[in-house]
């Protein structure tokens, strides 16, 4: 079995070669109106208030997290470096630094450097010449190609074999390590410093999950960083491949203690799902916090193209069962999103006698309530096809992140039913939930959540849940009709995972998950106005400041 990540990069030659072979760039005008689509932010912090121990260890954790941004390179594109040396244009480099890759993830994955063909489905984690069925059928024999946690390449005969990630990234995750025991050593929290030094172990050796139950058990730690191969989206393929990631974090404990009462209610929220029992029979562990954030760092799948303002996790199926998830709400990027991107869409397209209903409270309890979502539902099928993930494939992502939006919106209008969330008015969460639509969908049909954004604003439209003002381009919510269509959307989606229906989601991806001419002619509005899309950052050490 091959090892080295010579053998991975090699995968990608031909990939590097052709950039070599027309390392003109975009016209610089395009290029420079991709990057307009990002704002940029700072991310910073007092460190002064943290711990000393935990203070001098934010280096030693954002030193791991570059480890993972080297990982990550590798399985979305290849060979980082070989790129790059083909491009001399600042702003082109630039970009392809924000998409890891010269695919644009805000416009389809389409090729933004001329002669680049189009980005693999399996980004980087499959063969480049490999077909589906060639796959299915080599899997039949050896389960490890579908593990989350292995790369899947061809041997001298050509057959496909699978190869684990701590031995492709053995470089990458043995320096992590080292630096996540340091601080560990440094952290004054015990919960903190059993969960660094576990992660240190799960990366060396792809078995996460004792470090999943140390992270769900932390509760008195100052920082955190979440780090590690976690999410799938990258795998729009098989959506089989975790893709390596981090962020650091520094807690706000003011809003922490704000969110975390909604955690008991979880159990009667499942049961209360618009969908017959046998959907909602598995019931999601409590033991858990919500808690709020500002993030310092992003790095790998995390800081790639779109990014994620709030942190459900783990995936693990077992350990969700077990022990529930930790949703971590990023409020200082959520803020950043708020003010510069969300605001202005709002006073463009929503209409000027409901926009008093958009607001940070409302952006805020829907983003949480979203993650809230995740933990909702069922993980594994009722028609004996596996887990919803298994089933659905390379719908899932979009499936679920559609589920975590709807019923979101659901448990927020059941929880002011019963009197649970008194603050703010429930208009205001769904007029804030409309322009978050179209504030998602602008990250193009590449992202989970734009297909999930588009499916849903396809359904309300189709259910009468908003009106569009063909004199003014603006949108109101029909208040009566929202509530109908979030109940009709969060069943359907419900029963689509349950069934594990790849044919379901398929169709409901296919016929609602685009873009129709109204709606395009409304976002390109937005991007007229300059208004960005989403955003960048500024963010390490050097932003920060203090000492190691």
């Amino acid at each position: 079995m091959l090892s080295s990540k010579s053998v991975l990069v090699g995968a990608v030659v031909g990939l590097a070669s052709g950039v070599v072979a027309c390392a003109g760039a975009d016209e610089p005008q395009g290029i420079e109106a991709r990057l307009a689509q990002y704002a940029t932010v700072r991310l910073t912090a007092d460190l002064e208030e943290l711990p000393e121990g935990e203070r001098r260890a934010i280096p030693l954790l954002i030193a791991a997290a570059d480890e993972m941004d080297a990982a990550f390179w590798v399985q979305a594109y290849g060979a980082r470096d070989s790129l790059l040396a083909t491009i001399g244009d600042p702003a082109t480099r630039e970009y392809i630094g924000i998409n890891y890759g010269p695919w644009d993830r805000l416009a389809g994955n389409e090729p933004f450097i001329e002669g680049v063909g189009p980005k693999p489905a399996g980004a980087n984690f499959y063969p480049a010449d490999m077909s589906v069925e060639e796959f299915e059928s080599a899997a039949i024999d050896d389960a490890t190609l579908r593990s989350l946690y292995t790369m899947v390449r061809r041997n001298n005969a050509g057959d496909l074999y699978a190869v684990p990630y701590h031995q492709v990234f053995a470089q990458e995750v043995a320096a992590a390590a080292v630096n996540l025991r340091e601080a560990a050593a440094l952290a004054g929290a015990p919960g903190l410093r059993r969960y660094l030094e576990l992660r240190a172990d799960a990366l060396e050796t792809d078995d996460f999950r004792q470090s999943d139950l140390a992270w769900l058990d932390m509760k008195d730690n100052a920082i955190d960083v979440v780090i590690g191969p976690i999410e799938t989206y990258e795998d729009q393929l098989f959506g089989y491949k975790a893709a390596y990631e981090a962020y650091v974090l520094i807690k706000d404990r003011e809003w922490s203690d704000r969110l975390s009462r909604f955690a008991q209610y979880l159990p009667d929220l499942q049961m209360g799902l618009p969908v017959p029992d046998e959907y909602k029979q598995e019931m999601p562990g409590s033991d858990a916090d919500l808690g709020a954030y500002d993030v310092v760092y992003y790095a790998g799948d995390a800081n790639a193209g779109s990014k994620t303002i709030a942190i459900n996790l783990p995936n693990d199926e077992t350990v969700q069962l077990q022990k529930g998830t930790r949703r971590l709400q990023l409020k200082n990027a959520m803020r950043a999103k708020f003010d510069r991107i969300l605001v202005p869409i709002a006073d463009v397209l929503i209409a000027e006698d409901q926009r008093e209903h958009i607001t940070f409270d409302a952006f805020f309890a829907n983003t949480m309530f979203h993650e809230v979502a995740h933990g909702l539902g069922i993980k594994n099928t009722i028609t004996g096809k596996g887990t919803v993930r298994e089933a659905l494939r390379d719908n899932a992502s979009a499936m679920e992140e559609g589920k975590a939006d709807i019923l979101g919106l659901y448990m927020i209008m059941r929880l002011r039913e019963d009197g649970l969330i008194e603050e703010g008015d429930v208009r205001d969460n769904m007029v804030t939930f409309l322009a978050s639509v179209f504030r998602s969908v602008r990250f193009g049909a590449s992202s989970a959540h734009g297909k999930a954004n588009m499916v849903r604003f396809n359904y309300f439209e189709e259910l009468g849940a908003f009106v569009r003002d063909p004199e003014s381009g603006r949108y109101s919510v029909d208040f009566d009709a929202m509530r109908r269509a979030v109940t009709a959307l969060a069943e359907e989606i419900l029963r689509i995972q349950g069934e594990g229906d790849y044919e379901r989601a398929s169709r409901l991806i296919r016929d609602m998950g685009v873009i129709g001419p109204t709606l395009q002619a409304d976002l390109d509005r937005l991007g007229a106005l300059g208004i960005p899309v989403d955003i960048v950052f500024e963010q390490g050490m050097s932003v920060l400041g203090g000492t190691r």
